[in-house]
């Protein structure tokens, strides 16, 4: 008669006992872990929630400069979007990353907030399109203090998709951050 093939998913390796009085030892833990362990707990809690509070006082903070016409960056707008008087584009920008820093500080539609912020600083690298003489230096591999300013949105960006990803659980449920 043939034989047939077993499915690795029902072979079992029979368990591997100790001899007779002697127990398994656990791996001796490191001076301190427990310490650690708490952290990282403390931290799985509250990390997000800090996260999206900072990105909060970054929003309203910086569109108030805007509103209030004392933002170092007018310049850099006008220049970014020529097509639009900066008299109009600096405050209405400014007006828009206040209500996105408020509603992240309030949790209210946290992902879809959370999206608008992402597109909003996704459209700063329009100035590398626009106004690209004020991202580079003679050498192409240095950056302006301008081109400094809009590339460390990536990790503003980078942020608010790691708190997306805190709010759309697969399993459903939504952790608050």
């Amino acid at each position: 008669m043939v034989g047939t093939p077993q499915s690795t998913a029902l072979m079992t390796r029979p368990a591997e006992v100790s001899p007779a009085g002697t127990a398994v030892e656990e791996p001796a833990r490191l001076p301190g872990a427990a310490v650690v362990d708490r952290a990282v707990e403390l931290n799985a809690r509250v990390a997000p929630t800090l996260l999206r509070l900072a990105l909060a006082v970054v929003f309203v903070w910086f569109g108030a400069l805007k509103v209030a016409g004392a933002s170092p960056v007018e310049e850099l707008i006008a220049q970014t979007l020529p097509f639009v008087s900066a008299d109009l584009s600096v405050p209405v920008l400014g007006g828009v990353e206040i209500v996105l820093g408020l509603a992240l500080a309030a949790g209210v539609l946290p992902r879809i907030t959370l999206l608008a912020l992402s597109a909003h600083l996704a459209g700063t690298f329009l100035t590398f399109v626009t106004a690209s003489e004020l991202m580079w230096t003679a050498n192409l591999f240095e950056l302006t203090a301008d081109g400094e300013f809009v590339v460390k949105n990536l990790v503003l960006i980078t942020a608010a998709l790691v708190l997306i990803g805190c709010y759309s659980r697969r399993d459903g449920t939504h952790r608050a951050a």
